[in-house]
């Protein structure tokens, strides 16, 4: 039975634990047993915001041992597996000092503020033999599994074009210090510059044209072009600045020589060419289930998490940094 510590208990660590719950109702060899935020007793009691609807309001926290400092979780507890939810800019350390402590990492996207961090993570993972994976949730829901698949099986032919979007109402707290998030470009829009990273590989360069729409946050609009040898036509964009009744969303609109795919209202059109479309058949789950289930099943078998390895997410990392140039540059090529 693999043992969890969970770290941070914001929207996301309240996601993660309604999974882990889910997980071990269904005979997984999984058991979360400590919980860990600075702000737990007021946590415990309040309701934490997101884009999307956790399973309660208020936990029940009972069954858990709870802590207010990670130093006191890690000598207190015997853990296997540390799931870290905490902001960007204390990834880095704290995922370094766990893997050395001989502990298996689940960390939450982005993998760190700089690419030089994200190796420093990679680098330490590959060192102790101890498994680390970056939440990069996307390559496990099930609209995009199914584009990559239809991506690498060549099934409507080859790509000539596409564009990613998601937006929202602009985040609280941390997340509009741009010094710490990083701003909509690194925490937002990360999920679908790491989409074209994982269909098709690292561009040859990026041209993004970006602006700051909140003061401090960073850029809060985004759009970037990625070039690739074939001459596919690609745009990525975001905006958490769409406040109202606008909700959230997140779509895609791929082209292939064969036809098209649509995500948009949580379903996928497959629009072929020469064929009536149709709606796919999904998976009602969502990513953060199947990542964390992907994770314990890996770490469990001693598997390399090869869908989502750290140098990958490190690579996409790569990309945002290239896209954070050409912004600055008034969206001018740079090259990866």
């Amino acid at each position: 039975m693999l043992k969890v510590g969970l770290i941070g208990f914001g929207f996301m660590g309240r996601m993660h634990f309604d999974n882990y719950v889910r997980l071990a109702s269904e005979g997984a060899p999984v058991q979360l047993v400590a919980i860990c935020d600075l702000l737990i007793e007021e946590l415990k009691e309040g309701k934490a915001s997101g884009n999307m609807a956790t399973e309660q309001e208020v936990y029940d926290l009972s069954p858990y041992r709870l802590y207010d400092n990670i130093a006191a979780m890690l000598e207190n507890e015997e853990l296997d597996i540390v799931d870290i939810t905490l902001p960007t800019y204390l990834h880095a350390d704290l995922t370094v000092s766990l893997l050395e402590r001989g502990l298996h990492v689940l960390c939450e996207k982005p993998v760190a503020g700089t690419s030089e961090d994200g190796y420093r993570m990679a680098n330490a993972a590959e060192q102790t033999g101890n498994t680390l994976m970056i939440g990069q949730c996307l390559r496990f829901w099930p609209a995009y599994e199914y584009l990559k698949a239809a991506v690498a099986d060549g099934r409507y032919g080859k790509v000539t074009g596409g564009y990613f979007f998601r937006g929202s109402a602009a985040p609280k707290g941390w997340f509009l210090d741009g010094s710490k998030s990083g701003g909509c470009l690194l925490d937002m829009h990360i999920h679908d510059a790491d989409m074209v990273h994982w269909l098709f590989g690292k561009p040859d360069k990026v041209s993004t044209l970006a602006r700051n729409v909140i003061p401090g946050s960073g850029y809060d609009v985004v759009s970037t072009h990625y070039s690739y040898p074939d001459g596919k036509v690609l745009n990525a964009q975001a905006d958490w600045t769409l406040e109202g009744d606008y909700g959230f969303s997140m779509t895609y609109r791929v082209n292939f020589e064969g036809g098209n795919l649509v995500f948009e209202n949580g379903q996928v059109k497959v629009n072929p060419n020469d064929a009536p479309g149709f709606v796919a058949e999904l998976s009602e789950d969502m990513g953060y289930y199947r990542q964390i289930k992907y994770f314990i099943e890996s770490v469990n078998e001693g598997k390399a998490v090869s869908t989502c390895l750290p140098s990958s997410a490190v690579g996409t990392l790569e990309i945002i940094e290239a896209e954070l140039r050409s912004a600055d540059q008034g969206g001018t090529w740079v090259s990866l």
